[in-house]
């Protein structure tokens, strides 16, 4: 039995102890909160003070889902002991500071992975074996919406680190091809420190465009993502886990007035059935079945490094966009005017 603990007992941290305390091959050993476990998620397992005295139990791996701010901290702690980490995403609050975790893990040869749940979705683990078996032929465009209200459980990020992390993991790893530019606008209108909407704009290496928008001010909740490519189009409802596909027509249009407003015909549409496991279940299975040694798809800490770096790219493009429109007031930034950000390669 792998021994396991988990820092951090809040909204995302209630979930991964449900499931850690049912996991078949690990014994769930204890929790660091300093607020305690006011919400009872522990049954019995022990709430510890500190990562120390968790430590202290010998456990072999822990899941850190305490504030992006001190994922660092907790996460070269355990590093530094031996113990390898699953953190929640994202990796850490900089670039820099993912670089270092990274850096940790890696040197002691140690398992670490981050939980961006969403690779995990059924619907998008259908629609990236479909993708790379060819079905839609050449990718044109990735199209991604997140959308929804303010979650309160939020406090020391906005919604690029918080929420477009997950868009920007999910396109790299759906398609295979990393970030090469990008462009970005972001508003913050909650009356909150950090922004609360974004739109992205971006090409991938292989030349695939990009689109994320991504808000909490929105009453309708989306998480919507489609992939257009030569032989049709791919969307992916992440909330039900529905995967549809939408044909390029056989056919052509007879319909003189609906012919001039197509560049395709309209074929037929297909929505898939398949297995639908919890998201979070499949993630922790990777997890210890790495930590065990065996082969296993997990989201690698220098995977997530990347995700950081894209995101650090987003908000420099944001603010050199809100720059150049306070400078020239013409509301357009250098960044757009000229093809995008370059995102920097690791």
């Amino acid at each position: 039995m792998l021994r396991a603990g988990l820092i951090g007992l809040g909204a995302m941290g209630r979930n991964h102890a449900r499931i850690l305390r049912r996991l078949d091959g690990v014994e769930f050993v204890g929790a660091v909160d300093p607020a305690g476990d006011p919400h009872d998620a522990l049954h019995g397992v022990p709430v510890l003070p500190d990562v120390a005295s968790l430590i202290a139990l010998g456990v072999d791996y822990a899941v850190i889902a305490c504030p992006t701010a001190l994922h660092e901290e907790a996460g070269l702690q355990l590093a530094a002991n031996g113990v390898c980490a699953l953190i929640e995403k994202p990796l850490a609050h900089s670039a820099e500071a993912a670089r270092r975790l990274v850096d940790a893990f890696e040197a002691r040869g140690l398992v670490a992975g981050v939980g961006h749940i969403e690779r995990f979705n059924p619907a998008l683990q259908q629609l990236r074996s479909r993708l790379e078996t060819g079905e839609l032929g050449e990718v044109f465009q990735v199209v991604t919406r997140r959308q929804g209200p303010f979650p309160h459980r939020i406090a020391d990020v906005g919604v690029v680190k918080d929420l477009a992390t997950h868009d920007i993991d999910l396109t790299s790893w759906i398609t295979g091809h990393e970030y090469a530019t990008l462009s970005a606008r972001t508003v913050s209108k909650s009356g909150r420190e950090h922004e609360d909407m974004v739109a992205v704009v971006g090409s991938l290496t292989d030349g695939t465009m990009v689109s994320h928008l991504v808000n909490w001010l929105s009453p309708l909740k989306e998480r919507f993502t489609a992939v257009t490519g030569e032989r049709g189009c791919f969307v992916a409802d992440t909330l039900t886990a529905d995967l549809t596909f939408h044909a390029n027509g056989a056919f052509a249009t007879e319909w003189e007035a609906l012919r001039a407003f197509r560049g395709v015909a309209e074929g037929d549409m297909i929505r898939y059935a398949f297995p639908k496991r919890e998201p979070l279940v499949v993630e922790h299975e990777r997890f210890r079945d790495a930590v065990e040694g065996k082969h296993s798809e997990i989201v690698t800490a220098r995977e997530g490094l990347r995700t950081v770096e894209v995101s650090a790219a987003v908000l420099e493009s944001a603010r050199a966009a809100r720059g150049t429109a306070r400078g020239t007031g013409d509301g357009l930034g250098d960044g757009l005017a000229e093809g995008g950000l370059a995102v920097p390669t690791t």
